[in-house]
């Protein structure tokens, strides 16, 4: 089982989206969180790989996972022991918003 790092950035979106969400209906909240938790846990034991981002280069092992109900993406860096999540990135933001958080 891999360790699992969430940047500071990305748990605040997650946090505002589980809010959003939970605000439009009762239990909506509860039920995007129990889909980030599936795509979590499924990168930490590796059953899940994700696919490459468009436009960022490939030697810097950024990949995703889109959910199934809901419009956001997981953004992370795929490394041997570690998952280190950059973003719960909403489809409609600005692409690779994000890429800052990238640190050598």
């Amino acid at each position: 089982m891999r360790d699992l790092v969430i940047e500071p950035e990305a748990d605040d979106e997650l946090t505002a989206a589980l809010d959003w969400y939970e605000a439009q209906e009762r239990g909506l909240g509860a039920a995007l969180l129990a889909e980030i938790d599936g795509v979590l846990g499924g990168l930490r034991a590796g059953e899940l790989r994700g696919v490459g981002v468009p436009d960022v280069r490939e030697h810097l092992a950024v990949r995703r996972v889109i959910l199934d109900r809901f419009p956001y993406a997981v953004v992370f860096l795929d490394h041997a022991a570690i998952v280190h999540v950059l973003a719960f990135a909403h489809h409609k933001r600005r692409p690779g918003y994000w890429a800052a958080r990238i640190r050598p």
